[in-house]
């Protein structure tokens, strides 16, 4: 069996970040999404893994490399237009063989993995199966009719009027009866192929498609604050290890987590947090919920719920809740005496202030 990972897409929810980076390696909990991602698959013992690339394969390949760091081995496989997750299979053909294979997309958690899922599918083997959730709005995603035996009947993208409530997570897992599928169908009214229309197509032929429902903890890390709900997550399972210098008028509670090289200087930190390799927190108070990157600085300033990329600098800001800060962005107070306050900010960006 092997895997295909999506991780092309614009992003355009998550400017301005991805605008600078993909979306797919906005960290959580200190780890890009696709890590986390790439972590799932290993864990059902899949280790052959094409990953889809468009227009940030550079980016990708020199965070990932070949693999071997997370116990895999990676082959990327380019698209130059995103023109739909069916379109993706398709690239992905000649890699993908006559094997089964698992379709994961790469901005999507699913923190207590897909093991079970796997384990059914090996079992089974129906030409698809795919994993749902309950959600409060099934307008947003694409939905998934189904029998109590887990057959699925029908599926619908984004349907105004939805007969179910479980959306399709962006976990699927097929044989090579979907290619037929593929090629069976023609481009949506938004010109992509969509998977969802090849699973219906095996349905509406006869093809047994079936979809177990996931209990667990999932997001579609799509928008900022998604980003911080999943990292807010994964921070709760955390435990306490303190690795880098902590010096006597320091103060942690609760599961803090600081890495090597890393420096807490006069500061309180309430977790569960965790300061990244190299960076240095001085005379600050940090909150729960909160991930500062590597080779950040932070200087007399308090923060909670909030996620600080790699390189950033902090001074003197007040207090910062429920903030993303860029990777080598710089926070810091008025320099001059006019008390005027003076931003640079890039497109799509959202900056609150108090009034």
């Amino acid at each position: 069996m092997k895997a295909l990972v999506l991780s092309g897409g614009a992003g355009t929810r998550l400017r301005p970040f991805s605008h600078s980076m993909p979306k797919q390696l906005i960290p959580v909990a200190n780890k890009p999404v696709l890590e986390h991602v790439l972590d799932n698959i290993v864990a059902t013992g899949v280790t052959d893994i094409g990953v889809i690339v468009g227009g940030w394969e550079s980016e990708i390949t020199a965070v990932l490399g070949d693999g071997s760091r997370l116990g895999a081995r990676l082959t990327y496989l380019r698209q130059d237009s995103p023109l739909g997750l069916a379109h993706c299979v398709s690239v992905a053909r000649d890699f993908l063989g006559d094997d089964d294979f698992v379709m994961y997309l790469g901005d999507c958690m699913l923190v207590e993995g897909v093991t079970e899922a796997a384990e059914e599918f090996a079992r089974t083997r129906p030409p698809a199966h795919v994993i749902v959730h309950k959600v409060a709005d099934p307008s947003a995603f694409g939905v998934v009719e189904m029998d109590p035996d887990g057959t699925v009947r029908r599926l619908v993208e984004k349907p105004k009027d939805a007969r179910s409530e479980l959306a399709l997570t962006g976990v699927y897992f097929f044989t090579p009866e979907i290619h037929r599928a593929i090629d069976s169908i023609e481009a949506s009214a938004r010109g992509e192929l969509e998977i969802t229309d090849a699973i219906q197509w095996l349905v509406t032929d006869g093809a047994e498609v079936r979809a177990s429902q996931y209990h667990g903890y999932w997001k579609d890390t799509g928008r900022i604050d998604d980003v911080l709900e999943c990292n807010r997550k994964l921070l709760d399972g955390m435990a306490r290890r303190i690795d880098g210098d902590v010096d006597d008028p320091a103060a942690l509670s609760g599961a803090v987590v600081v890495e090597p090289g890393a420096r807490v200087v006069r500061s309180r930190i309430e977790g569960p947090a965790i300061i990244g390799a190299g960076s240095t927190v001085e005379d600050c108070t940090i909150g729960p919920h909160t991930s500062v990157g590597r080779d950040c600085v932070l200087r007399d300033s308090r923060l909670d719920y909030s996620i600080v990329l790699d390189g950033a600098e902090i001074h003197r800001a007040g207090r910062l809740h429920g903030s993303v800060i860029g990777r080598s962005a710089v926070v810091g107070p008025v320099t001059d005496d006019s008390g005027r306050q003076r931003l640079v900010i890039g497109d799509h960006s959202r900056v609150q202030v108090a009034g």
